[in-house]
């Protein structure tokens, strides 16, 4: 038998918001329990017995697991929590515990960030023997040679055992192309350097810092970086940066597929 919870909890619990998100919601009336409005967040609910109906839709119980999806912004860092930084965590849109980032992102590094409390599903993204592709859109200084792609594409050295995993390269910009960049979003960024490349770079490790430190090996310091993709997942053009929402079904049969 389900034990009974408080109301804010259990939406909360159910992506509804955050605890104050969803109080506020239920003191404006817009929820309702067996049919009769509630406007105390403290009235206790069984999941299994009760219906609540938030906004027209009925809430079911909290799921297992949840899963979200974060356009990253730069300036906050991967963790659950930071004595001087401010962490990825808040930015979304729950109180559930147990929550965390699923891989980490550089503090000035932006773009697709799972966040779940599937430990499972974490490993198997994130397990070295996976080989999960992660996508990012670069920006580096200099023109990218036909010489330097290659050695991208067949693995480099940046100063590690072994040399990285052979990458997949695409080249999508730069100076030669003009100022703009749809991946971005932008029309025209200041203080870029006089000849600039812009690419799309597949890996399928995890290294420290990787991406930055193989485009320094070629010769091509990156000046900006966001990631596009990882595994099944792709960063939704109208995720704006510093959003975040729960899986869509699609994604998630994806994801789990």
């Amino acid at each position: 038998m389900a034990k009974a919870v408080r109301l804010d909890k259990f939406l909360a619990d159910a992506g509804k918001g955050t605890r104050s998100e969803v109080k506020k919601i239920i003191q404006k009336g817009q929820v309702q329990v067996n049919g009769v409005p509630a406007k105390k967040p403290e009235i206790k609910v069984d999941p299994e017995k009760d219906v609540v109906v938030l906004s027209g839709e009925t809430v079911g119980a909290a799921p297992e697991f949840v899963y979200y999806l974060l356009n990253k912004p730069a300036g906050c860092v991967s963790a659950t929590e930071d004595r001087n930084d401010r962490t990825v965590m808040e930015y979304v849109p729950s109180d559930r515990k147990g929550l965390f980032p699923v891989g980490r992102l550089d503090k000035d590094t932006e773009g697709l960030l799972l966040i779940t409390d599937d430990g499972m599903l974490a490993h198997e993204l994130l397990a070295p023997g996976k080989h999960v592709d992660k996508t990012y859109f670069v920006r580096v200084e200099g023109m990218l040679t036909v010489e330097n792609i290659h050695n991208l594409e067949t693995g480099v050295d940046i100063g590690e055992e072994k040399m990285t995993m052979p990458a997949k390269v695409e080249i999508v910009g730069g100076s030669w192309e003009g100022a703009g960049d749809s991946q971005s979003g932008r029309v025209r960024i200041e203080n870029l350097p006089e000849v600039y490349t812009e690419l799309h770079l597949t890996i399928h490790e995890g290294k420290f810092h990787q991406v930055k430190r193989m485009m320094a090996a070629v010769g091509n310091p990156v000046i900006y970086l966001k990631r596009i993709s990882m595994g099944p997942l792709t960063l939704p053009d109208n995720l704006k940066k510093g959003e975040c929402r729960l899986l869509t079904e699609e994604e998630l049969l994806r994801l789990k597929g």
